[in-house]
């Protein structure tokens, strides 16, 4: 009896924890937008996970991007919002592909007749982005607007790896390919050094025009401002606030009391200090239920998204699977009701396996006659555009990192680590294979030769299928491959996309090439895991972190030697529990560590 009334506690709480109270519209209030964290294509962690760290009061660290666009555009129409008020205290940051996502739809609810009002005690880069595109810009007294630019400095971790006595050897494919350097460098190769430049010079040009045009400034002020900062706080004696205000990058300085009375006053309400405001979450909510998730109908729109690292078998949220990732192309080319697909890609590459067994479902949805449309958010890059690459259309936003078509495996050798604690290896074996492929003996030829023949005929598949898709030749896509990272101005040129939009161009193009009629509903076609799968695949992911089993006995000896370096910039723990999930892939792997910063 005592077991069941625990049980209904439990699932009581968690009920309780996930309907929350019941949200409500006011007859006129403002819409308050508050993004926490990162702006993401994809939650990383399932409803459970949710739902008990917002009870353990950890509070929320990502916002779903498409929840805030289509909050926005319900908004637009909706007579009961007056104006949408943009807090942006909260938001961590976003690419520019993810703003530029959110940007559009602001743009949509200010053609509507309606005011964007934003606010924050201080701007980042990714925050004013968004800002920009308000009516007014508000900022704290104490506040600033700080534009840093982009850059892109990583941790080499040779000297470490040859105090430990670990050699790694690196094989790969493509003369741009920098990724796993850090491992075998003490600095950035010239290679890399010119390839980095060149986009993150792209990404800043890109950032000055977009928010130069939106506040009517030239995108040259935008390049003196963050050069000159440093001058203009001392003319200032340390007034960050001022310095943006007299910039025009800001329209007025407030506190929020102020901020709430003026907000107020724009919505009639003068005599007030408050104003009557609903969240984006609740209104959401109430919208969802007032028209449905879907429309009614037949002729659709499918929607897959590919966002994360591309591993093997079957992930969570957040990352993308070999096998997960699949089937949900699988379901989409089962339904009779989807006509077209849109693959909605957000990925550094991963896993080469992977990335085969999902390039193969896009290849038999398109044999199937479902036209497949990629729509490519901040990274489709590496493995990232292999999944990309057959698809009838690619569209990508100007500043989408995108290419890196290239091939490596990273591989430790760790005989000298074990000489040095006294532990040798020695023994026979049966063929000429036998014991060559081990990582605690020095590398035999036999080794070097298997590693990089795999690695050089991954490349000419991967190079294949990217000849195939985009119509082209291997020889003409050899050219722009060769591991170089392009932004996707610069990949529309070079033919690796067809067109630069956002993700609502490439639903209109699946629908158009499906010839679809007015009035077709888009369905996002996910993976719907009871609570025991979810809890299930949580507990194998967290067992196979915790066992080492990602890297065996190699590089998992450098977590406990580096865990005093857990707060240094440039996340060294953060980056080796990466190359750990990528070194269990299957072979060799196709991934760039190019993310935006």
């Amino acid at each position: 009896m005592l077991h069941l009334v625990l049980l209904l506690l439990i699932f009581g709480f968690i009920v309780g924890a996930l309907r929350g109270n019941v949200p409500y519209v006011p007859g006129k209030a403002a819409l308050l937008l508050q993004p926490r964290g990162q702006i993401v294509e994809q939650l990383d962690s399932d409803p459970i996970s949710r739902a008990f760290d917002e009870a353990r009061g950890l509070g929320q660290t990502q916002t779903l991007l498409w929840d805030l666009t289509e909050t926005i555009r319900y908004a637009a129409k909706d007579r009961r919002v007056r104006l949408l008020v943009l807090d942006l205290d909260y938001l961590d940051g976003a690419g520019q592909p993810t703003l530029a996502e959110v940007t559009a739809a602001l743009d949509d609810f200010r053609a509507s007749g309606k005011k964007v009002i934003a606010r924050s005690t201080s701007y980042t880069q990714a925050r004013y982005y968004l800002a920009s595109h308000a009516d007014e810009i508000h900022l704290d007294p104490l506040g600033e607007v700080l534009l840093e630019g982009y850059e892109r400095y990583r941790m080499y971790y040779k000297g470490l790896l040859d105090k430990l006595a670990v050699d790694v050897h690196l094989f790969r494919v493509g003369a741009w390919k920098s990724a796993a350097e850090d491992l075998v460098r003490v600095d950035m190769s010239p290679e890399d050094r010119a390839e980095s430049q060149t986009y993150l010079n792209g990404l800043w040009s890109g950032y000055r025009q977009a928010v130069g045009s939106a506040r009517g400034l030239d995108p040259e002020a935008i390049d003196d401002y963050a050069n000159g900062y440093i001058q203009a706080l001392r003319e200032h004696r340390g007034d960050a606030a001022s310095v943006a205000l007299e910039a025009g990058l800001v329209t007025d300085l407030t506190t929020q009391s102020q901020f709430d009375a003026h907000v107020a006053g724009l919505m009639g309400d003068a005599d007030e200090a408050d104003f009557p405001a609903v969240g984006f979450s609740d209104y959401l909510r109430v919208r969802r239920a007032e028209e449905g998730l879907h429309r009614k109908g037949s002729s659709r729109v499918g929607v897959v998204v590919a966002s994360g690292e591309i591993h093997d078998g079957e992930q969570p949220p957040g990352t993308i699977g070999g096998v997960t990732t699949s089937e949900l192309l699988r379901r989409a080319r089962d339904n009779s009701d989807i006509a077209a697909v849109v693959l909605r890609v957000d990925s550094p590459g991963g896993s080469v396996f992977a990335s085969e067994q999902i390039y193969r479902e896009v290849v038999a949805l398109k044999d199937a006659g479902k036209p497949v449309v990629v729509s490519m958010g901040d990274v489709a890059a590496s493995g990232g555009y292999y999944i990309a690459a057959p698809a009838d259309r690619i569209i990508a936003h100007p500043m989408t990192i995108t290419g890196s078509i290239g091939i490596y495996a990273a591989l430790p050798i760790v005989d000298r680590t074990l000489d040095k604690v006294g532990v040798t290896v020695d023994g026979v074996g049966t063929t000429a294979l036998s014991g060559k492929l081990r990582v605690d003996r020095p590398l035999d030829p036999v080794l070097r030769d298997y590693v990089q023949l795999r690695i050089e005929a991954g490349y000419d598949l991967f190079l294949d299928h990217v000849a195939e898709g985009r119509g082209s030749t291997r020889d003409e896509m050899n050219e722009v491959a060769q591991g170089r990272v392009w932004i996707g101005s610069d990949a529309l040129a070079h033919k690796l996309v067809d067109s630069l939009g956002t993700y609502d161009d490439a639903v209109r193009e699946a629908a158009q090439l499906a010839a679809l009629p007015e009035g077709y509903a888009v369905e996002r076609v996910e993976l719907k895991l009871s609570w025991a799968e979810q809890l299930a695949l949580r507990l194998r992911m967290s067992i196979a972190r915790l066992s080492g089993r990602l890297l065996g006995p190699t590089l998992a000896s450098l977590h406990s030697p580096l865990e005093s370096l857990a707060g240094l910039p440039g996340r060294p723990l953060e980056e080796l529990e990466r190359l750990r999930k990528l070194l269990d892939s299957r072979g060799a792997l196709a991934y760039c560590f190019c993310r935006a910063p």
